[in-house]
């Protein structure tokens, strides 16, 4: 039997919002703390430490680059952020205005590609902060998390469109409506099957989407769980966040789904990654990392 441990380690004060997280080249955790523009960094064992944005910016999701820096969207000061393991601090304006972006992921052209929320337009980004911008074939989709899949594409969310779509890199762009109405897909992420798998944070589901667009949806226990951000560990599994179940969850490629507790309650999980360490490290909005890892005992 495979039983969770989960370790919170406080990061900053409860006010400041851990958000999304992912693993830098550094090995370090790096996370955006949206109430307080800042972008936090863990190494297990030690103290955090962060670094100031503009403080109203919104720092939103966050990713490493393929320039070895960390990448992030900047949801009310609409811009990209570039930050170095060093701590340098680069923006990047983006030429629709109030564009609201959002999620943010490393393509597989070297450039960044993500969503822009309140614009309905997928936005690319070169390392050297050329922006181009493509619009998209709905209007008040509110494109949410972006991924790159294994067909050498970009794979969306479209929240308020109840879709998954996908756009090539020269811009074309295919919608897959989801088979539950008023779903609300948000986080999304590649599967080690050559499938993508999300979130349906409305209806209370998992989902997944072959390169094809067959789509197969998974309940979870809680329907009113809310689930929030998704990613691949490294043995195949996909956990996920329950925002509104305090709980973070696993779903194997069968649809096996087995949901844990939080230790603290109410303490609003949004993003999670795979740490250096092998571990999952999940952004508790109540100013903490939680660190999930697998403990075998026999039965």
């Amino acid at each position: 039997m495979t039983q969770v441990s989960i370790d919170e380690h406080a990061v900053t004060d409860s006010e400041a919002g851990p958000y999304a997280i992912t693993t830098g080249p550094d090995g370090a955790l790096w996370f955006t703390l949206v109430h307080s523009g800042r972008i936090g960094r863990l190494v297990p064992g030690e103290e955090a430490t962060s670094h100031q944005l503009d403080a109203a910016c919104g720092p939103t999701v966050i990713v490493h680059g393929p320039d070895d820096a960390l990448w992030f969207t900047q949801y009310k000061a609409h811009r990209i952020g570039r930050i170095t393991t060093g701590g340098f601090i680069e923006n990047f304006p983006l030429p629709t205005p109030d564009c609201g972006p959002f999620g943010i992921a490393a393509g597989p052209d070297g450039a960044l590609w993500f969503t822009e929320t309140a614009a309905d337009r997928i936005g690319r980004i070169t390392p050297d902060g050329l922006v181009t911008e493509f619009p998209l074939p709905v209007t008040g989709a509110f494109p949410s998390a972006i991924t790159a899949g294994d067909d050498g594409a970009m794979w969306f969310t479209l929240n308020q469109a109840n879709a998954v779509g996908r756009i090539d890199m020269d811009g074309a762009v295919t919608l897959h409506p989801l088979p539950t109405e008023n779903a609300a897909p948000v986080g999304i992420t590649a599967g080690r099957d050559g499938a993508l798998w999300f979130v349906e944070i409305a209806a209370g589901q998992i989902g997944r989407i072959t390169p094809d667009g067959k789509i197969t949806e998974f309940p979870l226990p809680d329907r009113a769980a809310r689930p929030h951000a998704i990613t691949v560990a490294d043995d195949g599994t996909a956990w996920f966040t329950e925002w509104g179940g305090n709980r973070v969850g696993s779903i194997t490629a069968d649809g096996t789904v087995t949901v844990h507790d939080l230790p603290t309650p109410g303490s609003e999980p949004h993003g999670i990654t795979v740490g250096a360490d092998g571990a999952l490290w999940a952004a508790l909005e109540i100013g903490a990392l939680a660190r999930i890892t697998s403990v075998d005992s026999a039965t």
